[in-house]
């Protein structure tokens, strides 16, 4: 299966995958990882940004996602200027927006599932407890759709 050609990530969804020391599944999913400079500040704080990884300005941010952090403003502003391009968000607002706007959203949760079916990890439980145990929030039912996508357990 080829790899959707672009992905805007929110910091939400690196800084959990950099908990998970699976950072690098990004570019293994994606052909080119675009993070706007509000996110590269927020999840990169005093560290060097991954050369996989492109910060580009998102000019400017969408009036209407006044309620939203910079860094989600900001990456679905950028999304919006990249026909086809995926945005990786995890905030429920944000992604509800992104939505609207006809982007085609994916998390974190989301990209675990797409990492376990090309065979890039053997086990998505274990990444989720670690979440879990870094207080990352997911919901008891939304863990278990997880898992049952990812054949880690019976459905109900």
């Amino acid at each position: 299966m080829s790899r959707p050609p672009i992905a805007v990530a929110d910091a939400s969804p690196l800084i959990a995958f950099d908990q998970i020391g699976k950072l690098d599944l990004l570019p293994q999913l994606f052909s080119k990882v675009v993070i706007p400079p509000a996110v590269a500040e927020e999840a990169f704080t005093g560290r060097t940004v991954p050369p996989w990884l492109r910060v580009i300005g998102p000019g400017s941010p969408l009036v209407i996602a006044a309620s939203l952090g910079r860094g989600e403003q900001q990456a679905i502003a950028l999304a919006l200027k990249h026909a086809g391009a995926w945005i990786v968000l995890d905030d429920l607002a944000a992604r509800r927006l992104a939505a609207r706007e006809g982007l085609r959203v994916i998390g974190t949760v989301g990209l675990l599932l797409a990492a376990k079916s090309r065979g890039l990890i053997g086990a998505t439980r274990p990444l989720l407890d670690i979440l879990d145990a870094r207080g990352f929030r997911l919901s008891a039912a939304i863990r278990s759709t997880a898992l049952q996508a990812a054949g880690e357990i019976e459905p109900d």
